[in-house]
């Protein structure tokens, strides 16, 4: 786990270590709008951003005409809209049309929880997530290497361009992209970096060295945040290289934004 590359960040505890997780499952992809509609139409579940009654928004996704509202100090593209769900990802004027198969967003680490409870599954930890990102390579700053685009080819949904006034669309795509729109690693993940950061089970803290164990490391006994991995679409060199397998974030489990959604895991049967 960790990296001890150039672009790891202090703040991250990107430090190497040698970790080992036993057997598990974990999905290819992480949980499309029409599976989170499936469990909704099943469950009546209500996400946190639908009690609280909005959620933070990239700027650039809404319409040139959307009324001001307030944006976040440090971090002036994050806009506070209202009404804004996971069903309504920009806002009360969008829906899901055409996005069935790009991954809900909007939901907390509790709604994560809630679907993997729904289903018979889980969140995978930090450690199990990174393993099965990583596709088989050691060490590697990518799940498929260590060049960002070998060959020029565009292997993930990140920002390209000037962030946060300019993208490029390099990628194909300005937003969130299919689940499955890009090739899978050599474990058969697809959008392990990019797109949307992921849920772990772990509570966040800086230090990898709170963990104290080697074998199936579940980070420490509580804290205020939960881990985040993998990145997302608005991810850029410039400000946030953490598009990388190793790099990490936490957030605050009620915590929802249009960039961040999860996949889940689960036990391997010794029946």
């Amino acid at each position: 786990m960790g990296s001890a590359d150039q672009f790891a960040y202090a703040d991250d505890g990107e430090t190497p270590r040698q970790v080992e997780v036993g057997p598990f499952l974990i999905g290819a992809c992480a949980v499309s709008n029409a599976a989170f509609t499936e469990f909704v139409a099943a469950t009546n579940h209500v996400t946190e951003a639908e009690h609280f009654g909005w959620s933070f928004v990239f700027g650039g996704l809404l319409p040139d005409d959307f009324p001001p509202t307030r944006a976040v100090a440090a971090a002036e593209w994050w806009r506070q809209v209202l009404g804004a769900d996971w069903c309504h990802p920009e806002g009360p004027q969008s829906d899901l049309a055409g996005r069935s198969d790009h991954p809900v967003v909007h939901v907390s680490w509790r709604d994560a929880v809630a679907y993997c409870d729904w289903s018979g599954k889980r969140l995978p930890t930090e450690a199990e997530w990174e393993f099965a990102a990583r596709g088989g390579l050691d060490g590697s700053a990518f799940p498929w290497g260590d060049e960002l685009e070998p060959g020029d080819e565009h292997m993930m949904n990140v920002w390209q361009g000037s962030f946060p006034s300019d993208n490029t669309m390099a990628d194909g795509y300005y937003g969130t992209c299919p689940v499955d729109a890009f090739p899978a690693n050599g474990y058969g993940l697809h959008n392990a970096t990019g797109n949307v950061w992921e849920w772990a089970a772990d509570w966040f803290h800086p230090s990898f060295r709170l963990r104290d164990r080697r074998i199936n490391p579940i980070g420490p006994p509580s804290g205020t945040h939960r881990v985040q991995k993998g990145g997302s679409y608005l991810c850029h060199e410039s400000y946030c290289r953490r598009y990388r397998v190793a790099a990490r974030h936490g957030n605050e489990p009620d915590s929802t934004t249009g960039n961040v959604g999860f996949r889940c895991a689960s036990d391997v049967s010794r029946g």
